[in-house]
């Protein structure tokens, strides 16, 4: 029996909240709980978009009055969701459900897994370009992008500092989809996982973004980036454990 879209999405989900995303009707229909397509996020930049809006809650709650912390933070948040949806439905299933900015909706308020919603799940399109480039198309081209763009229309933050944070989310959802794999018998999927992550890290946009390594004594990849996403700069915040600054210390 060949497997539904729903079938591909729950043993993806297995691995963790956010590899999960929500399906099928919301009480009050689309929007009724608060949910709209990430397209309307990454195409409202004036005063009172959603995407404008979301920043400046980000900033009130993590205390800072730097717009860049808020938007570097809101940017790594949203692309580790993506990221690990797209990459565990590409270890585990061969394949990438339709992920469309216009299908794919957000509920920045919630957690994950309840955070995305994808209403219908369509069966996900065979064949065509290989493996790590379709990962790259689904998120790099078809969310990061517009999102890095809206994003910068609203504060001044580097396009390098927002890759950075592109590669680093990619080089964690992969770590924990790394470990859950070999964790559960699965090690030609662990990887499966692994090279997709290291051929999407070694082509545009994110190129040059960081390394991806496996040292010794630790059998799951390790990501040092070139680059930092503010963190530090949040009241009461540190240094992430890829942080470039934390080496040049």
């Amino acid at each position: 029996m060949t497997p539904t879209p729903d079938d591909d999405l729950r043993q993806v989900a297995a691995v963790g909240p956010f590899f999960g995303v929500r399906t099928g009707a919301t009480p009050g229909g689309p929007g009724g709980e608060g949910y709209r397509p990430l397209a309307d996020f990454y195409a409202g930049r004036g005063p009172g978009a959603p995407l404008g809006e979301r920043l400046a809650a980000v900033a009130e709650r993590l205390g800072t009055d730097e717009p860049r912390v808020a938007a570097s933070l809101v940017f790594q948040g949203l692309a580790a969701r993506l990221w690990s949806l797209a990459l565990g439905s590409a270890a585990l299933c061969g394949r990438i459900p339709p992920l469309t900015a216009q299908r794919l909706w957000w509920q920045p308020d919630r957690m994950a897994p309840h955070d995305l919603w994808l209403p219908d799940p369509l069966p996900s399109p065979t064949g065509g370009a290989d493996a790590a480039r379709r990962l790259a198309t689904a998120v790099a081209e078809g969310h990061l992008a517009p999102l890095h763009t809206a994003i910068r229309a609203l504060c001044p933050v580097s396009p390098r500092l927002l890759w950075g944070n592109a590669g680093s989310a990619l080089a964690g959802s992969v770590r924990v989809l790394h470990g859950w794999c070999r964790a559960h018998g699965r090690p030609d999927q662990a990887r499966h996982a692994l090279d997709l992550a290291e051929r999407v890290l070694a082509a545009p946009p994110l190129q040059g973004t960081g390394t991806l390594r496996t040292p010794p004594g630790d059998p799951d990849p390790v990501f040092s980036r070139r680059s930092c996403c503010l963190y530090y700069r949040v009241p009461g915040g540190g240094l992430c454990g890829d942080c470039v600054l934390r080496r040049r210390r």
